[in-house]
This record gives structure tokens, C-alpha cells and sequence, in this order.
């Protein structure tokens, strides 16, 4: 029986991209890179040769379009100091550029064996274990005869793997969906395929890559969405690529409302995500406060607070008038607020700015304020997919989490954001208005807590310059968790509603 051998890979350093590649690209291989305008592919071989600088490993770039003086300006934007490595020996251009500008003259059978001559000389020279050629299609589309094209091609790949590079070979392509490249036959000339895509989703763009190819060797399946940062380069946001080995803890903490915390007998989790879910003016926000609030007595905790409803100078207003000092809060270092509009950035840059504000501000417990208002930022499925990937976020690093969610309605119902988010949440606590005679009540319960036990009643809570109050069991009512409140005057007038007679007596 013959032994399974996994191809060695070379780690890219890419944020995301050896995970869902599984450890890089495979080592010695050629990988064509292929998408449409502004889908990132110069940005990526840069990157990949960038990060080889960066560990000492020698590159080349061989350019078809670009000057090397337009990408050196253009990627020091990412940090990268090109001609610094360049003075060092680990950087080298192949300026193949002002060859498409003069187009030659062909005669008889034309191959690119001179080309192929700079490109071996540049890595002799420079000992490069890593290369990039951006755009092929920019020198294949100089080949007059179609049927050279592919010979050219695979005298290429196979230059590339004699002198033992890692190659990423960039193409267009005219569409985010159908041939892979521009003539038809490079996917099948190189070892493996990456395409990217640049998406236009509810009139925002879109970036996903794609790992369609690796030959002999395994890699995550399917469309990942990643983003271009300043300072950073590509970052692969690998939304559904965790798993489920997080460690659960038993410790307690403090919801902020000791009724509240009565309810959930002993107080939320220390890594739990509880949802809560009402309508507009119900008390979330409030919920919220408390939630901070519950870091002050606290010497070791420290809360992170991501808004998209209200502004910081808001938040910081209405949480004084129940007694809690935001301000003196982050003099103090204890709290951190974020606030933004959630159709500022895409949800994978969204992703991103909240686990670098979570990396650098080390906070024990988070809040997003609200779910709702980013459910507008993008699609119903990158939506959860984002959930999923900032859940297991605060999970994997054990944070808690309080996620608020509005309803559609004011006396509750369902919401496509609930639908969303409930399964992946540990803990649900729904806020209703209930509509008594003349007036307007509000309820609280907890619908679901993972792992413990907790009260199953509805109970009436009000809102005062402390804050929430919550007090007894709310009687007679029913109907308030579907919105449609009745009152009863009495337990047997209630029974008879449930149970009614079916002959109609009394």
C-alpha cells in the first residue's frame, strides 16, 4: 500500500490564508492568482513576497504593467519598504513592463525565452525562493498565434519549478463568475488556482477568495470574504472556518442587576453571549449600562463597548442619568466605547476593527449595541457568518458577551435578526411591552440559559433613575411573549379561555 505524503507548504503569513489553505502554498509549486479589476491580485503576490522579505527570504517580482517606481509608491501604503530590501538583496524587479509598451515584431516561431532568461538571471542573482509575475495576460496577449499560448504557459510553470521557486502567477479575468482566465487554459497549466472576486452586494463591494486547486494537498472549500487594511495588506476573514473546542468555564459573574442575576440563578457565565432581544424604548440599552456598570466592583475586569445606534457623548449622557459615569469609567481604564454607523465599513471590516479593538484593549466582557443596526450593513448569510465569527471570538478568549437585538413590532414577535443569532447565542432574555388597561407595562424573562437553570416567569420590571427594577410575576396576562397581551380577572377566568367548553356553556 503506498504511504500518503503531504506536500510541504510555505507558510504566507497572509492573516487568514493559511488557515483555510491549511499551512500556506504548497512549496516549489506555481499558483495562478486570477480575478477582475480591484479584486486584490497585485496585492496579494506583493504581500506573499513582502512577508518572505520580512523572514529573510529573497524575492521576484516580475511586472507586465506596473513600473517598479509606481509599485514601490503604491505599496508602501501596506507598510512595506520595498527599496529598503531591495538595497539589502532580497528584493528584485523584472521590469517587463516597457516590453508591452513596444509591442515586437514577430517573425517565424516567437517564444518568451528571453523573458525567461531575466527571470532566472533575477533569481540566481538574488537567491529568491519566491516569486510573482502580475499580469501573464498582459504577455500572452503578445503572442500572435492562440495555440502558442499554452506551450508558452507550461514552459513557464515549468521554469518556475526547475530553479525551485514558489510562484504566484496573477490573470484576469472579464467576470466574478464563469472561465477562470482570460484564455481558457491557464488553470490547467498551473498546480493550483486562487480566485478572488470583487462583489457588488446591496451596493457595497464584496471581496471573497477561493481556493478552487491544490494539487495533492488539502485546503479549506468554498468563498472566504477578506478585505484590503491600510498598514496590514489583505486579511482573510475565514467567517466559518471555526470550530467548536472552545473551553467552557463555570465561573460567574454579574449581569449588573442583582434581580436579573436572581433570575439566571447566579448571574451569566463568564464566556457566555446572551441575546436581548425587545423592542424600541424597552430597556436594552439600559441593560447594557448595568452590564458595564458591573466591571467597577470588579479590579480585574474591563468592558468593551461597540455602538451603532448612538453616538459616545449619547451613550455617555444617558447612562449618567442612571448613575453610571462612563467618563470616569475609561479615565480609569475600565471601559472602552466604539461607536460608529454600521453602513460606515462591510461586515469584514467590521470584523476586523472589533478583534483589533478586543486584542488591544484586553476586555473581560463586550457589548454590540445593536445587532439590528448592523444586520443593514450587508446580506442576510454574511450577516451570519458574521455572528458566527465574532461569537467564536469572545468565546475562544473566554469574554462575555451581551448582544441587543430591536423587534419589528412594539409588543414583540418575531425578527429575521433573532432568527439569526438565537441558535449561536447561550442565553436569550426578551424585553415586551404589555399593554394593561389605560396604561403600558414592561416585562422581562429569560427564554434560554445554556448550561443552567434560571426562572421561567414573566416579570414586570420598571425603569427609574437606578435603573432597572425588576419585581414580581407578572398575573392574569397572557399572551405577552407573542405580543397579542389578554387580561383576565381571575385564575379560573383564565383556565376557561385556555379550556374553553366545547359545547359553549359557561
Amino acid at each position: 500500500m503506498l504511504e500518503f505524503t503531504e506536500i510541504p507548504k510555505v507558510p504566507t503569513r497572509i492573516p487568514g490564508l493559511d488557515m483555510i489553505s491549511e499551512g500556506g502554498l504548497p512549496i516549489g509549486r506555481t499558483t495562478l492568482v486570477s480575478g477582475s479589476a480591484g479584486s486584490g491580485k497585485t496585492i496579494l503576490a506583493a504581500q506573499f513576497l513582502a512577508h518572505g522579505c520580512e523572514d529573510g527570504e529573497s524575492a521576484v517580482f516580475v511586472t507586465f504593467e506596473e513600473t517598479p517606481a509606481d509599485l514601490r509608491r503604491n505599496l508602501q501604503s501596506f507598510g512595506w519598504d520595498i527599496q529598503a530590501w531591495e538595497d539589502q538583496g532580497l528584493w528584485a524587479f523584472v521590469d517587463a513592463s516597457a516590453d508591452i509598451d513596444s509591442p515586437p515584431t514577430f517573425s517565424g516561431d516567437y517564444d518568451l525565452g528571453a523573458l525567461f532568461a531575466r527571470i532566472e538571471s533575477a533569481v540566481r542573482t538574488v537567491g529568491a525562493s519566491r516569486v510573482a509575475l502580475d499580469s501573464i495576460g498582459a504577455i500572452l496577449n503578445q503572442i500572435p498565434d492562440g495555440r502558442l499560448i499554452r506551450a508558452e504557459l507550461f514552459r513557464l510553470t515549468a521554469l518556475l519549478k526547475r530553479i525551485g521557486v514558489t510562484a504566484l502567477l496573477t490573470s484576469e479575468r472579464s467576470t466574478e463568475h464563469g472561465d477562470i482566465g482570460k484564455f481558457g487554459i491557464e488553470e490547467f497549466v498551473t498546480d493550483n488556482v486562487i480566485v478572488l472576486r470583487n462583489l457588488l452586494e446591496q451596493e457595497r463591494r464584496h471581496r471573497t477568495i477561493e481556493i478552487l486547486k491544490f494539487r495533492g494537498t488539502h485546503h479549506l472549500k468554498g468563498e472566504t470574504p477578506f478585505s484590503v487594511v491600510p498598514r496590514r495588506g489583505i486579511v482573510v476573514i475565514p467567517l466559518s472556518g471555526y470550530d467548536l473546542s472552545q473551553v467552557s468555564s463555570n465561573l460567574r459573574i454579574s449581569s449588573g442587576n442583582s434581580e436579573l442575576d436572581d433570575m439566571c440563578h447566579g448571574g451569566f457565565f463568564r464566556d457566555m453571549v446572551a441575546l436581548v432581544s425587545g423592542a424600541t424604548g424597552a430597556g436594552k440599552t439600559l441593560m447594557v449600562t448595568e452590564y458595564v456598570r458591573a466591571v467597577q466592583d470588579s479590579p480585574d475586569e474591563k468592558a468593551l463597548v461597540f455602538a451603532y445606534e448612538e453616538s459616545r457623548d449619547q451613550l455617555t449622557r444617558n447612562a449618567a442619568g442612571w448613575g453610571v459615569d462612563y467618563e470616569q469609567m475609561e479615565r480609569d481604564g475600565k471601559l472602552r466605547i466604539v461607536a460608529s454607523y454600521p453602513e460606515s465599513l462591510g461586515y469584514e471590516d467590521h470584523l476586523i476593527k472589533m478583534k483589533a479593538e478586543i486584542d488591544d484593549f484586553q476586555p473581560t466582557r463586550i457589548a454590540i449595541d445593536s445587532m439590528s443596526a448592523l444586520e443593514r450593513a450587508g446580506s442576510q448569510r454574511s450577516f451570519r457568518e458574521f455572528v458566527i465569527a465574532i461569537t467564536s471570538t469572545v468565546k475562544a478568549k473566554e469574554i462575555s458577551a451581551l448582544l441587543t437585538s430591536t423587534t419589528p413590532t412594539l409588543m414583540g414577535g418575531s425578527s429575521v435578526t433573532e432568527s439569526h443569532i438565537s441558535s449561536i447565542t447561550d442565553g436569550i432574555i426578551l424585553l415586551r411591552y404589555v399593554e394593561g388597561f389605560g396604561d403600558i407595562r414592561r416585562g422581562i424573562t429569560v427564554l434560554k440559559l445554556r448550561g443552567s437553570q434560571h426562572d421561567n416567569e414573566i416579570r414586570e420590571f420598571d425603569i427609574g433613575e437606578n435603573g432597572m427594577r425588576i419585581g414580581k410575576t407578572f398575573r392574569k396576562v397572557t399572551g405577552i411573549l407573542t405580543g397579542v397581551p389578554v387580561h383576565f380577572e381571575s385564575e379560573i377566568e383564565s383556565i376557561e379561555q385556555l379550556f374553553p367548553d366545547p359545547e359553549g356553556k359557561a
